[in-house]
């Protein structure tokens, strides 16, 4: 039987990485939890995006759960923009396209499981 040790850390002492271009423009990810560290059913990350940052619109096969720990900004699930701040959380259905938006700084906890939720598809599901 494998053995499963406790974690208890900082997040400061998980090293902050610069999401690409590609995925956005000043935002930045910490992995605090994930399979490296044992996590074997979901994954816990912190994004920090810089007022006036983006993350790009993007579709995957898999759910996740979003907890906004400061500043505010604007989601879009689907073909809805709401907006966010300190305090909320949010359920992002799996192959439902969304993006963010940062109007202060933001800080939010990202859970995502650790397999797909759902088939993958081509094309996001119109919501």
């Amino acid at each position: 039987m494998e053995s499963i040790k406790p974690i208890v850390k900082n997040y400061l002492g998980v090293k902050e990485e610069k999401l690409s271009e590609d995925f956005g423009t000043g935002a930045y990810i910490r992995w605090l939890l994930r399979d490296s560290d044992g996590a074997k059913t979901f994954f816990m990350r912190y994004f920090r995006i810089e007022k006036g940052g983006h993350i790009n619109h993007h579709f995957h096969p898999w759910e996740h759960e979003i907890f906004v720990l400061e500043g505010e900004g604007r989601v879009r699930i689907g073909s809805k923009v709401y907006k966010v701040s300190k305090g909320n959380f949010i359920f992002i259905p799996p192959n439902v396209d969304h993006e963010y938006w940062a109007d202060t700084e933001m800080r939010f906890l990202c859970m995502i499981p650790s397999k797909p939720t759902a088939e993958k598809l081509d094309k996001p599901i119109n919501i």
